[in-house]
């Protein structure tokens, strides 16, 4: 648990500039790799067995290895839009030390056959953008980027580019559209970016820590970096503890530690006198888990098992404080902001899910209004173009799984404040009925086609 290789001396003083980080050893990685072939850096990758620190937590090497072989344009695109709710461990990272990035950027480059990188950032990070730009200019003048870098015969260029503050621009295809200056919609797959992406070339897409992981793995060798953490979950993680903990902030594990050890052993726990009642693994789109999964070791699989994902590595903590529909309407109206509209599923689930929230905290609703809620969610999940739909619905649904109780409750004190009666109650129950029967037989969901 106390190694730490992303955030050894993150705060030193200047490490965003060329000749602090020269001094800590910065770009002698990208050095090493160069005296290699392509082929051998691309099998240290794979022996690391690095997966994506975006969300997917697909392996870095053969995503690597699926872009074709040849001399046409290829691409890779650094994803910076760090817009899951709970993460930020992307931010501290480009803040304080751009040059890994862009290091792990010209590596991944070499090794995929790229001559032309993006580093797509979201809008809101205009202090990182700016240290990027100029840790990015430090670079060219160095002459790590650019034509014929340190004499290896491998160019590469390089731009930041920012986007304009939206969600969906963090899905991998979304992000290209709007790097291709259209609006960030998600693609139909195949082709696959590694196919046909940016600009209808191959593209290598990974994020911000993924690639920043790249020159300690050349530093460490893969089979070096393999030995932390656990066989299917190799490596350190950074996470991004926030919500109800007395010290909230980033910290860098290694993979297959408790979960206990990161929120109450790292973050400190909740505030005294409380207790957890729930927490999402891997930002708000993880379904949640209790109190009761604290043991549960944080990797890929594990928590895969236990029913969620480690996603983007954000854990979020809710104590006994705060009602659960608090936390699912919350979570229902910001994917509902940030659906794009293109699939009818997510532009419609979102909203049918949020009207029934407000419903059910508002007194107007019924326990049945939870059993549609619920069948919501399931038309919904596996049926859009991208996974913003599922974002929504996974842990909304997992709300309502472990959470029904509590549901049931807040729907009978809301009523009771109302005045409504039992009798009320079925009243509205066989409306609400003859509505959602009506909804459902004009399409898969409510209020769909």
């Amino acid at each position: 648990m106390s190694t730490t290789l992303l955030l050894t001396n993150i705060d030193e003083p200047g490490l965003c500039t060329l000749p602090v980080y020269q001094r800590r050893g910065g770009y002698d990685s990208l050095r090493r790799a160069l005296a290699m072939t392509p082929e051998e850096v691309l099998h240290e990758l794979e022996a690391s067995g690095l997966r994506g620190r975006g969300g997917a937590g697909f392996q870095m090497g053969k995503k690597v290895s699926f872009l074709p072989k040849g001399s046409m344009d290829k691409y890779l695109v650094c994803n910076a839009d760090e817009s899951e709710p709970g993460t930020f461990k992307d931010r501290e990272l480009m803040q304080k030390t751009p040059h890994t990035l862009i290091e792990g950027i010209i590596i991944a480059s070499y090794a995929a056959g790229a001559n032309r990188s993006f580093i797509y950032i979201r809008g809101e990070y205009q202090l990182q953008a700016d240290i990027l730009d100029a840790a990015l200019r430090e670079a060219y003048d160095a002459g790590f980027v650019g034509e014929n870098i340190l004499g290896s015969g491998h160019s590469l260029s390089l731009v930041v580019h920012r986007g304009a503050g939206a969600y969906i621009c963090g899905e991998e295809t979304g992000l290209l559209d709007s790097l291709e200056g259209k609006r960030g919609n998600p693609r139909l797959k195949p082709p696959f970016p590694a196919n046909q992406g940016l600009y209808q070339g191959p593209t290598l897409i990974n994020n911000v820590e993924t690639l920043s992981t790249v020159p300690t793995i050349i530093r460490m060798g893969g089979e070096g970096y393999a030995k932390l953490g656990v066989q299917t979950s190799t490596g350190t993680k950074l996470v991004s503890v926030s919500g109800h903990v007395q010290r909230p902030g980033n910290y860098e594990i290694e993979l297959g530690i408790p979960a206990r050890e990161i929120i109450y052993g790292l973050a400190g726990g909740p505030t005294p006198g409380r207790q957890i009642k729930c927490w999402f693994p891997g930002g708000s789109s993880s379904p949640v888990l209790t109190a009761a999964d604290l043991d549960v070791p944080y990797d890929f699989d594990s928590l895969a098992k236990a029913g969620t994902m480690l996603g983007s590595g954000a854990i979020i903590v809710v104590d006994d404080s705060t009602p659960i529909i608090n936390v699912a309407l919350k979570v229902a109206r910001f994917y509902r902001h940030e659906s794009c509209g293109k699939c009818t599923p997510c532009r419609e689930g979102t909203n049918w899910t949020v009207k029934m929230l407000e419903r059910i905290d508002s007194g107007e609703a019924t326990p049945m209004d939870i059993e549609i809620m619920a069948s919501v969610q399931e038309h919904i999940i596996g049926n859009c173009l991208c996974v913003l739909g599922d974002a929504m619905a996974m842990p909304i649904g997992s709300m309502i799984a472990k959470f029904r109780e509590e549901f049931e409750a807040h729907i009978a004190a809301a009523r009771a404040r109302r005045g409504l009666g039992a009798d009320d109650a079925q009243a509205y129950s066989s409306a609400l009925a003859a509505q959602g029967a009506a909804a459902v037989g004009a399409g898969p969901y409510p209020g769909g086609s």
